[in-house]
């Protein structure tokens, strides 16, 4: 049985010092549950308590390639040798510049951040500039990073269909109210409701925020006719679209969301995959509304381009450019859920998938919803408690069944069999105590 005595005893002294004892809201798992990494290493990790995991958290993605890859760490300690940071700019930033917009035709000039909060805050400034409007929608269910104007939520939890339309709620406190009147909400894959709110409001919505396939929203993905559609309708408007790629970028693909979709974003935010876990992000597109960025809008940050995570960054995008890296990570990520749905095909569970391979949500549902409401339908119950079990024999998955697993290049035949032998002992342990709501019945 797993023991996390050292991560216990620390988490009550750090929580002298820090709240909640972390450094992220979202690193806390419970008084006696949060645990403290000691190290990684490929697509493992292991505790202070010495527990090891096959991690399908990764960060929540950023380790594409596996922790502590030596090709990228090599690279960054190069990017050591240059200095750090100067509050100058430096060539290294032209040529990740460049690889960026060989990638993604969208970016057509690039500028640098640290985060991906920072490269949507940026975004926003740039839209609301470019088009002399505030306002902007963001998909229910969405997530965009953790600053005022996008920390309001469509409450569909408490929600009940004859009720009418969620409510909006702040998603913390201390987020001024006053926000609240720039945000609109509609559900994911109903271009029928963006367009009610444009003809309402879009003399005042400036930018449409979106994840093609939610990142932290189980994987749930945009069908190609919807983003078709609302690229139409943005054109139409005279609204900017934000694609949000900082989970999906380098990862689904090399041109990220976007080329899957065939869709080309007016602004677009990439951050997790392209450093490997070094602190970079980027906000990127059209020329003629990035140029606005020295022309009135202002952008910058005394940690912004700094050499190693640019270092970090080359190398990991070339990586994923010039090898086989991404086609390693799909295969990988569709092996497991063959052999996930093997396990629960056989205790007649119904379930399915959502999202791409490389991260996607398991839903205990016959069907994979198209929007954050019809989640509501799934055995999230079933799901929180499996990954507790999970935890236990030694598999990382996020807690909250919203959050997608992430595959890496370093997941490899050793893991995937670890992986499904303790996914079937941990299913089975859970049905014992608590049967699932969409077990199938027998009716013959």
């Amino acid at each position: 049985m797993r023991s996390l005595v050292r991560s216990n005893q620390h988490f009550r002294k750090a929580n002298t010092k820090l709240p909640l004892g972390v450094s992220s809201n979202f690193r806390y798992w419970g008084d006696e549950k949060t645990i403290y990494a000691k190290r990684g290493k490929g697509g493992r990790l292991w505790d202070i308590d010495d527990n090891e995991y096959i991690d399908y958290r990764l960060a929540y993605g950023p380790a594409i390639l596996g922790y502590a890859d030596p090709r990228v760490d090599e690279a960054a300690r190069a990017g050591m040798e240059i200095g750090g940071v100067f509050a100058l700019a430096t060539e290294l930033e032209y040529q990740v510049a460049s690889r960026i917009s060989k990638m993604v035709p969208a970016a057509e000039l690039v500028r640098f951040s640290n985060s991906g909060t920072e490269a949507v805050m940026a975004a926003l400034r740039v839209a609301r500039a470019y088009t002399g409007k505030d306002g902007h929608i963001v998909l229910e269910g969405g997530y965009h990073g953790v600053f005022n104007e996008v920390l309001w939520y469509a409450d569909v939890e408490e929600w009940e269909p004859a009720d009418g339309e969620p409510e909006v709620l702040a998603y913390s406190e201390g987020v001024p109210a006053i926000t609240r009147r720039l945000f609109h909400s509609a559900p994911l894959n109903d271009a029928n409701a963006i367009e009610d709110v444009f003809k309402k409001h879009g003399d005042r919505i400036g930018a449409f925020l979106i994840e093609p396939i939610m990142g932290n929203c189980c994987g749930i993905a945009a069908t190609q006719q919807y983003m078709k559609d609302v690229r139409a309708l943005c054109d139409k408007h005279d609204v900017l679209m934000i694609i949000d790629e900082v989970k999906t970028g380098f990862r689904v693909a090399k041109g990220g969301a976007q080329q899957l979709y065939g869709v080309k974003a007016d602004l677009c935010t990439f951050a997790k995959a392209m450093g490997n876990g070094y602190p970079i992000s980027v906000v990127a597109g059209r020329e003629d509304a990035m140029r606005c960025i020295g022309d009135g809008v202002v952008h910058g940050g005394t940690f912004t381009g700094h050499s190693v995570s640019l270092a970090a960054a080359n190398k990991t995008l070339e990586i994923l450019d010039e090898t086989d890296a991404l086609e390693k990570i799909e295969r990988y990520g569709k092996s497991l859920q063959q052999g996930l749905s093997k396990i629960l095909a056989a205790r007649g569970i119904r379930h399915s998938f959502a999202g791409h391979p490389s991260m996607s949500g398991l839903f205990f549902n016959e069907v994979a919803p198209k929007d954050y409401r019809a989640w509501l339908d799934s055995d999230y119950e079933f799901y929180d408690n499996l990954a507790q079990e999970l935890h236990e024999l030694g598999i990382l998955v996020e807690p909250d069944s919203r959050e997608p697993w992430f595959m890496c290049e370093a997941h490899d035949v050793k893991c995937l069999a670890e992986t499904l032998d303790k996914f079937e002992r941990a299913v089975d342990i859970t049905l014992k105590k608590l049967p699932p709501v969409s077990k199938q019945t027998n009716t013959g």
